[in-house]
């Protein structure tokens, strides 16, 4: 596997007939993809726009979290993607883009993927890719930067974790070419995000619930390390709430302050 940037001409190509829907870009270096992508949609960026960060200096993960990226170990970029009306149409977008993401790791011979809400990916258990969409409105509807890491290599040990991080190289035999990466990612995520602008979350809420890690399954929900909910997890409503069963009813946390444990 290469680490050199991103070659848009080379990606063309492996996005066959899909490549005119997207304008990619990439630095060997900055702040973050998302934050910079932000800056380039206020400047009239068009949706599809995708800017890959090999090294990023402030790249955040959810709750403010950084989320550290370096070319040989991990891929790290952001899409760009509008929407036709308000915020309320966006709502479960983070697992929308999930189901695309794990679409994509599927194609490339990844078994046993699964998601975690809100925006997580996991192997065996462990995060292998993160998500995280952060939005902004306009005259017309709404702007959506959708900022994906995915660990090519385990990262360092980090003590701050529950479990060390999964990493594509513990489940393939060989990693991909960044190039062919992207190209997946892209082509599985168009599709999942035309069904989600013409229908919402549920169009794509039974392809959540069959990849959910957590599934019908005791959980805790947690706020700031406490313990707020115990019961079964029942998946996602059609806006994207996670649907937690306990002894007072079945429950939903739109939050994306909460946690979420295995029981």
């Amino acid at each position: 596997m290469s680490a050199a940037l991103i070659d848009p001409v080379r990606l063309k190509p492996l996005l066959g007939a899909s490549a005119a829907r997207f304008d990619v870009d990439a630095l060997a270096e900055g702040t973050s993809s998302s934050d910079l992508l932000l800056e380039r949609a206020a400047r009239g960026a068009g949706s599809g726009s995708v800017l890959v960060v090999d090294r990023q200096t402030a790249g955040r993960g959810r709750r403010g979290r950084q989320w550290a990226s370096s070319p040989d170990a991990s891929l790290t970029f952001s899409l760009l993607w509008r929407f036709d009306g308000g915020v309320e149409r966006l709502a479960g977008l983070s697992l929308a883009v999930g189901v695309g993401v794990a679409n994509a790791l599927a194609a490339l011979g990844v078994r046993g993927a699964a998601l975690k809400w809100p925006n997580d990916v996991l192997l065996a258990g462990r995060k292998l890719a993160g998500v995280l969409v952060e939005l902004s409105s306009e005259r017309r509807g709404m702007v959506a930067v959708i900022g994906i890491g995915i660990n090519l290599l385990p990262p360092p040990a980090d003590a701050a974790l529950d479990a060390p991080p999964a990493a594509l190289a513990d489940a393939l035999p060989a990693l991909p070419e960044r190039h062919a990466l992207l190209a997946e990612l892209l082509l599985a995520l168009a599709p999942a995000l035309d069904r989600f602008a013409a229908d919402g979350f549920p169009a794509l809420r039974d392809e959540w619930q069959a990849l959910h890690a957590w599934q019908d399954a005791p959980v805790r929900v947690l706020r700031d390390g406490r313990v707020e909910l115990e019961g079964v997890c029942r998946g996602a409503d059609a806006d994207g709430a996670l649907l937690v069963d306990t002894a007072r009813g079945v429950e939903r946390c739109l939050s994306g302050d909460l946690s979420l444990r295995a029981a």
